[in-house]
């Protein structure tokens, strides 16, 4: 459980953000664009910056309150940071820098054996950060952090130095982490794909505070929150279930919400895995009828939720539900010829080949 309220003035910018978490959202993500303010909370949390004000828990114990004057220095926090970039000790193996937290705070609920497995790293022991990969070191110093018997890990976008093959690599080994050991997480991203794959709880940031928290697939669902989640790359994710696939083909179908269905090419995933899937509201078209002579397999019968028209410029979002609420992006003038409404039955129209799986979940029985 995290609780954090802090007051600060940090030159022209100011800091006011309020963070609240259970036990039942283990990984919380804080999302925004740079500058919004969110390393400098997850500073405030780890330690490193000093608020002017405020009072912050983490697993019930309270580090900082300003009026009663308690302020933990950061190595008396019980926190693991994951900094951008790995921050090893060059001159040590890859083994002495995962054992350097445990000599400091002792054996936690992680074992050395256990984290070298959960993260990959056997096969790393004997090297030193200068033969690894930017993918490797920010795993080991993810072990690094994990084996210092932290309460909390804080992950201050730990792959934003990477390309684009080495995030694929060390997502699913978060996500594993995510899944397996259980410590909480506070997460740090401007890229919403990858707080789909993992995150509880997402909370989002803009001007020194936080102005909305939920799941990512509620929060990307509010219009009216667009102008923040981004509107280029906007779009739902939803949360599927492998129901059939098909070798002769290459597809598979996903359940969404029990009532819609999409096709997606096959996974080498099992019957009954979970998903995690992204749509762009720019790859979804809408229709007054169901087409028959067309190449897209996904065509879904819904109902529209809300019509927002831009401000300036040609383009309107439709809020639509298909089972689950997706978003479509056209232009204002198709929005007038199709006289688009809240409460009009529509047809969205989506290419199999434009939906994003971007995470396996854990297999339901």
């Amino acid at each position: 459980m995290i609780f954090a309220r802090i007051s600060s003035r940090l030159g022209d910018f100011s800091l006011n953000a309020s963070l609240a978490t259970t036990d039942e959202q283990p990984t919380v993500a804080l999302f925004g664009r740079s500058g919004c303010g969110k390393t400098s909370l997850v500073n405030a949390v780890a330690g490193l910056l000093k608020p002017d004000s405020g009072r912050i828990e983490i697993a019930g114990e309270t580090v900082l309150d300003t009026e009663r004057g308690i302020d933990l220095p950061p190595n008396k926090r019980r926190i693991g940071y994951v900094f951008q970039e790995g921050r090893l000790f060059p001159h040590m193996t890859v083994r002495s820098n995962l054992s350097y937290g445990r000599k400091r705070n002792g054996d936690g609920s992680v074992g050395f054996d256990q984290a070298v497995q959960l993260l990959g790293l056997d096969h790393l022991l004997d090297r030193k950060p200068f033969a690894l990969s930017g993918g490797e070191r920010q795993r080991v110093a993810i072990g690094r952090a994990l084996l210092s018997n932290p309460n909390l890990l804080l992950m201050d976008e730990p792959l934003a130095s990477l390309d684009s093959h080495r995030k694929n690599e060390i997502l699913p080994f978060i996500a594993r982490l995510k899944d397996e050991v259980g410590t909480p997480i506070l997460y740090v991203s401007h890229a919403m794909e990858e707080i789909a794959q993992l995150a509880d709880v997402v909370a989002l940031m803009d001007a020194g505070r936080i102005v909305a928290m939920d799941s990512v697939e509620r929060l990307t669902a509010r219009l009216d929150l667009h102008p923040l989640t981004g509107r280029y790359e906007a779009g739902a994710f939803l949360t599927a279930r492998i129901a059939e696939k098909s070798a002769a083909t290459g597809l598979m179908r996903l359940a969404v919400a029990g009532k819609a269905f999409l096709t997606v090419p096959a996974a080498p995933f099992p019957l009954g895995s979970e998903m995690k899937l992204r749509i762009r509201a720019r790859d979804v078209s809408l229709s007054l009828s169901e087409p028959k002579d067309i190449s897209i397999l996904n065509r879904l019968p819904g109902t529209v939720i809300e019509v927002r028209p831009d401000a300036e410029g040609p383009m309107a979002e439709v809020l639509v539900d298909v089972g689950a609420p997706v978003w479509a992006r056209v232009t204002k003038l198709s929005a007038e010829m199709l006289k688009l409404a809240p409460g009009q039955e529509i047809w969205a129209l989506i290419k199999t080949v434009a939906i994003d799986r971007t995470s396996p979940g854990r297999q339901k029985s």
